[in-house]
Formats: C-alpha cells, structure tokens, sequence
C-alpha cells in the first residue's frame, strides 16, 4: 500500500523560550522597580553630596578670633569663674565694632580704627526659658584692665570709656572690662561690623520699625519719612546708628533704639515664614555665618546651629532686652558712670542665673527699686556682690581726692557697699520681644 504523503498540521506549538509559568505584566514591573530604585538611590547620593558641600560652604564663611582666644588663655587666672547656680547658662558677649578698614572705610574715620560701637552682654538662662540682653553704654567710665595691643605692646590699667577698651586691644580687652565690672563669666562673643550688619538685616528681608517723625540725617545716611515701614540694609544702618537727629540725642535713646529693633529682629526670625522656608533660611544661614568673626568655640556652623535653636525655643515674651542703669557722669556730663545698687543687683541676678523683671521705659519705678536707689548712692557698679574689687579699680580710687575718689571708683568698677538689698532684683527699665513698638504708637 502506498504511503500517504499528505501534510499533516503538527498536533503541538513550536518550542518557545517563554516561561508559560511567568506572566509578562510582572516582569516589566520588577524592571520599572529596579529603574526607580536606582534614580531614588542617585537623588539620595545626590542630595547628601550637595548638602555636605553646602555645609562645608557655610562652615568655611566663619572667621573664628584666634589671637583673641589665645590672649585669654594666658589670662585664665585672672577671670571670673561660674558660681554653683549658674551650670548650664551662657553668656554671650555681641560687640558691634565700627570699624573703618576694608569695606567699611566709606563710612569716614580713620582707616583701622576701631571701637565697640555697641555692646550686648546676653545672658542664656540654663533652662534656656529666658535670655536677658544687656547693653553696656559705650561711654560709660570703667576701670579697663591692662591689655595687650595689636602691636605687641602692653596698655595700662585705667579709667576711661568702655568702648576704648576695644580700641586698645580688640575683643580680648572688652571682655575682660566686662568681667571685672560684672564678674561674670563670659563663654562666647561675636563681633558684626557694618558691612555684616546689613547683610544680616538683608537677609532675612528687612526689619519693621516706627519712626515717630521723619528723619533726615547726612552722617547716618538715612532720610525716612515718619510711619511704619521696613527698613533694609544701609537704611537699617544708619537707624541703629542715628544719635545726633533723634530724640534728645542720647546714647540712652540710641540704645533703646537698637533693643527696639533688635526686638524686631528676634520677632522675625522666629517666625515661619523665615525658619521653616528653605529658600528664606539660606540666605539667612549665608549671611550670618559669613557677617561674623567669633571665638573656636562658636566659630562652626553646628555650634551656630545649636545657638540659634537655643533662640528660637524661647518665648519672645521671656526675651528680655535693657540698658544697665546709667547717669550722666559727674565729672563729664558727656560721659556715663552706672548707678548703685541697681547695676550690681542686675549683674547678680544674671551671674546667678535669675530672671530679670522690667516695666516699659519712661514708667515710675516699684517702690522697693526707689528705696534702694539711695544705697551706695553715687557709686558705679563693680564686680557684683560677693566679689572682690579689681587691683585697678582699687588704684582708681586711691589715686584720686576724697569725692574725686568715689566718683572714680564707681565708674571704674569698685563694688558698692553692702546693704540690705545688695541681693534683690528691682525692676529695670526695659523691653520684652514680644511687645511691638509699631503698635505703641
């Protein structure tokens, strides 16, 4: 029988190299998962890569003041040390220098010249619940110790203004005035120049004031209109630093002026729009780490960091801001001496750790503050309570006539006498952060 050479269809599929147990849908979506995982895994690196040279970026803009950190180790024994109740707080010294080197030699002067034009002595409770801001008069008669010069040459102890001291050697000589009249200790200080100033206030995009008539002032470079209004930069400058064309043309006036507007300051950057906006906060990070000279201990972005939380986490309403108690010198009616026993009880309470209560500025005392007014009437204030006068308020005094001498004394530093109400905390003339001058008026 022939063979039947019909084509018969196969019965099954060609092999194939499909896994028939392996759909295609969930193959494509392991190779979508790899793809992502590897693009998220970049952005990662990424963003860490550019964060760390952000960092670095901002930790390199700091200068930190190693001649003046070295000038006080060597002088270690001769500082104040931190009593018991104070473990844990800070004292920060904020110097505003008016320099007239570099950038800042616009503004007139002498070139390289310097003097602390203002000075913050803030105080960083141990709870960190409240911070008091000190400004020390740039003119008031202290006992400034020997200190070393830029040029290697040594100063004399003596009686003179405060603000010489930073003149005569640099931060190392205001913080030391500044213990031996306090007898606290200070941890940390920063120095802002001019140009640092307004970088600062630019930054962070201006700061709110009320001007209560308008001002026009050629040396200040400011010409204002009266009202409220934002002021930026070279306006904020000349605002802080306006004297002569405001108000009586006080030093006092001044500085209530700078606490208003540091008031201001401290309101805004605790708010969000400044501390939670990325694209705000950088500038801000830029500015200040680049606009400060600061000691090793501060001179780092972490360490400014730590501060500013510090800052932040503290109620504007427990910020408080005042000018230690002054008069008018009695030898110089240009110059300041502080007031006994209220100087001494502030600087008590702050080397304590206490808080400070104040009443708005221009209010009548408490009657406990206008009983102790009298005590040691005539004396400025020293080194604080418990503390020993310094060998050079000590020559100060000696050096002079009976009344001479006492005036003298005071000024530079000698501690009042004892009395009953040495360790009480009156109320001080003062301002909280809180209160907004703008809607005073």
């Amino acid at each position: 029988m022939a063979e039947d050479d019909t084509a018969h269809p196969p019965t099954d599929p060609p092999p194939t190299d499909a896994h028939p147990s392996e759909p295609e849908h969930p193959r494509r979506r392991r190779r979508w998962l790899m793809i992502t995982a590897g693009v998220v895994a970049f952005l990662l690196v990424a963003t860490g890569a550019l964060l760390w040279i952000a960092y670095r970026t901002l930790d390199g803009n700091i200068r930190t003041d190693s001649d003046t950190d070295r000038l006080l180790a060597r002088l270690e024994a001769e500082r104040p040390s931190r009593t018991a109740g104070a473990k844990g707080s800070e004292n920060i010294l904020l110097i505003g220098s008016d320099d007239r080197s570099g950038t800042n030699s616009s503004y007139g002067g002498e070139p390289g010249t310097q003097r602390s034009d203002t000075t913050i002595l803030l105080h960083l409770a141990a709870d960190r619940k409240h911070a008091t801001a000190v400004s020390i008069p740039r003119d008031v008669m202290v006992t400034v110790p020997a200190c070393e010069k830029p040029d290697g040459t040594r100063s004399k102890a003596g009686l003179m203004q405060f603000n010489w001291a930073f003149e005569m050697g640099g931060a190392a000589c205001s913080i030391r005035a500044v213990e031996q009249l306090s007898g606290i200790r200070i941890d940390h200080y920063v120095i802002l120049d001019f140009n640092g100033f307004k970088t600062m206030v630019n930054a962070i995009g201006g700061v709110e004031v009320c001007v209560p008539q308008a001002i026009h002032d050629k040396d200040a470079r400011l010409d204002l209109p009266a009202g409220r209004q934002t002021l930026h930069g070279e306006q904020a400058l000349g605002y802080v630093r306006a004297r002569e064309s405001l108000g009586d043309g006080s030093d006092t006036q001044r500085m209530g002026r700078q606490q208003q507007f540091l008031a201001a300051l401290v309101r805004k950057v605790q708010s969000q729009g400044v501390l939670l906006n990325p694209a705000r906060l950088w500038p801000v990070l830029d500015a200040a780490t680049s606009s400060v000279k600061a000691d090793g201990g501060l001179s780092s972005l972490g360490a400014l960091y730590d501060l500013t939380q510090d800052l932040r986490d503290i109620p504007s309403a427990d910020v408080v801001l005042l000018t230690a108690p002054r008069r008018p010198y009695r030898y110089d009616s240009d110059r300041d001496e502080f007031v006994q026993p209220q100087t001494t009880q502030l600087f008590t309470a702050l080397r304590d750790d206490r808080s400070v209560a104040v009443r708005p500025p221009g209010s009548a005392p408490s009657p406990g503050a206008v009983a102790g007014a009298g005590v040691g009437a005539g004396a400025g204030v020293g080194v604080g309570a418990g503390a020993s006068p310094s060998p050079a308020a000590t020559g100060a005094a000696t050096g002079a006539g009976s009344d001479e001498a006492a005036g003298a004394a005071g000024a530079a530093g000698a501690p009042a006498k004892a009395s009953p109400s040495a360790d009480a905390s009156p109320t001080f003339e003062g301002r909280t952060a809180d209160v907004d001058a703008c809607a005073q008026h």
